[in-house]
């Protein structure tokens, strides 16, 4: 069986991913969409002409990680798409957001990622792709953001050298990097912050990005950027001392 496994897919991109992978890509016999919210899993059930399994799963413990390793080793399917997609941030300097909300942005943005990634793998074939979603917030420091742009960072840099290792064997692993999104996110991340005004003039659209998401994985490109703007971000970052970048953000 070929299926596609996308995580977070209850909201956000992670929802646009299943749609998009449901509508175009008919050798993908069942998408398994994983999320703690159940039913609105079961919302997407009906909406594509894809069969989907429904795994109601916090990847954030490892109880509901083994629920997933018993699926694959039971059913041993062909994983061709692998999207990586849950995750959380919140606005806040340091140690205004509380606790629990900072490290558990690290252990579902990174640890859980890494985990999915690593069930997923021996069930992947020649030709897969993993796309995982990191953020625009990867290329510099984020003040006011700074662990889920720190988590972000990590997902770029794991996503590149996990590319290079997964070369011989033709998967493609595409970190997916765009600026703010119209979805559910800000919703969340705003309930302890504002996010700045400049952010909200860069606004994407969450099926182009997950549009164009796809079409890099397909062209076998490492990193995925969405609009001008961000890739304009994405050069000045490489090119000019963060320390400039941030006090210009600062001012913004």
């Amino acid at each position: 069986m070929k299926i596609a496994v996308v995580t977070g897919a209850s909201s956000g991109m992670g929802r646009e991913m299943v749609l998009q992978i449901g509508d175009r890509y008919g050798k993908i016999e069942e998408i398994w969409v994983i999320a703690r919210r159940e039913q609105r899993l079961r919302e997407l059930q009906g909406r594509i002409p894809v069969p989907v399994r429904i795994l109601p799963l916090d990847l954030t413990k490892q109880e509901d990680l083994e629920v997933l390793k018993s699926r694959l080793e039971e059913i041993r399917p062909e994983v061709k798409i692998l999207v990586n997609a849950s995750g959380y941030g919140k606005i806040g300097p340091v140690g205004t957001v509380s606790l629990e909300e900072e490290t558990g942005m690290v252990a579902l943005n990174c640890q859980a990622l890494c985990a999915v990634t690593h069930l997923v793998l021996p069930y992947m074939e020649r030709n897969g792709r993993i796309i995982q979603f990191a953020s625009a917030a990867a290329f510099l420091p984020q003040p006011g953001f700074a662990v889920y742009a720190a988590t972000k960072a990590f997902v770029l840099s794991y996503s590149r050298a996990l590319n290079e290792e997964l070369r011989n064997r033709e998967i493609c692993v595409t970190a997916v990097c765009p600026g703010p999104v119209k979805t559910e996110f800000f919703d969340i991340a705003e309930m302890t912050g504002k996010i700045p005004f400049y952010k909200r003039l860069a606004m994407a659209d969450a099926k182009k990005v997950a549009a164009a998401a796809m079409r890099d994985s397909a062209m076998g490109k490492t990193v995925s950027v969405y609009g001008p703007v961000m890739k304009a971000f994405f050069l000045l970052s490489k090119v000019i001392p963060h320390s400039l970048l941030l006090t210009a953000m600062g001012h913004l």
